[in-house]
């Protein structure tokens, strides 16, 4: 395709925030759009200050991610629309209470959106994208998948998720001309904390990044090749180290018989 021309990029939980700024850069690189989100009139609105200020062909398509109905439509978009080219799993909830004082029910639409539909919608793209030998799937997990203990524990479970299929994704689709991309933002400045019950002015401001900022950063890291992005990190050598560290442990995972350390002894 050509550089004026790349395609339609999916785009979920885009009527604000991350999505919608994702939304917007998208456009300006040359990407029609398809945006998915709950909130039908704030989509619209979006969809029409995009197609306005860029050219760009921008379509909606009002989804509930937490209800199986919704996610069914979207993958059915995603499997039959031979002019997408790329998928930003954006759509997610968060939670700040913790898991005992959460309400279970909650947390299992907190894993329909984070874990579930991501899933499915990626499932629904991938192949297609396979078939054609070209496509990005980017996936926006957050600094709480290696840090699961800091926020509400399903939270931070579903993040982690998010990172490990990544990682899956990324050796499964070796040498296929997929692009899989992982985005572990840390406090981002998004509608997302007041609905999880933590109003923004009670977040530290020197850990809280405006959105754009985010946004911008994590696609400079798409331009780069990198695979994890972590837009707050300030030397990318330390999530090589971290890594490092994880592939030293592979081998030692599976092994015939037990660590020694568990062996007892006879007298």
């Amino acid at each position: 395709m050509s550089q004026d021309n790349k395609g339609v990029a999916v785009v979920t939980g885009a009527s604000a925030g991350i999505g919608a700024v994702y939304a917007a850069r998208l456009a300006k690189r040359g990407y029609d759009l398809l945006l998915a989100a709950r909130r039908g009139d704030r989509l619209a609105q979006l969809a029409d200050e995009i197609s306005s200020t860029t050219g760009r062909r921008v379509e909606t398509v009002v989804a509930d991610l937490s209800v199986p109905a919704d996610t069914r439509r979207v993958e059915s978009i995603l499997r039959d629309d031979a002019r997408i080219t790329m998928l930003v799993n954006n759509a997610g909830v968060a939670s700040v209470t913790p898991l005992i004082s959460s309400d279970v029910d909650a947390m299992s639409r907190m894993i329909a959106t984070n874990i579930d539909a991501l899933t499915r919608l990626t499932y629904a793209a991938v192949p297609a994208f396979v078939q054609r030998g070209f496509g990005t799937v980017i996936n926006i997990s957050s600094a709480v998948a290696i840090a699961p203990e800091a926020l509400n524990g399903v939270y931070g479970g579903s993040k982690a998720y998010v990172l490990a299929f990544s990682q899956s994704l990324k050796h499964e689709l070796a040498g296929k001309g997929v692009r899989i991309q992982v985005v572990l933002p840390g406090a981002t400045a998004t509608d997302i904390w007041p609905s999880a019950g933590l109003p923004l002015d009670n977040l530290p401001k020197d850990t809280l990044m405006p959105v754009e900022a985010m946004v911008d950063a994590a696609l400079a890291g798409l331009d780069s090749g990198e695979f994890v992005t972590i837009p707050s990190l300030p030397d990318y050598n330390d999530w090589l180290s971290f890594e490092s560290a994880r592939q030293t442990l592979l081998p030692q995972l599976s092994k015939s018989e037990p660590a020694t350390r568990y062996v007892k002894v006879n007298a």
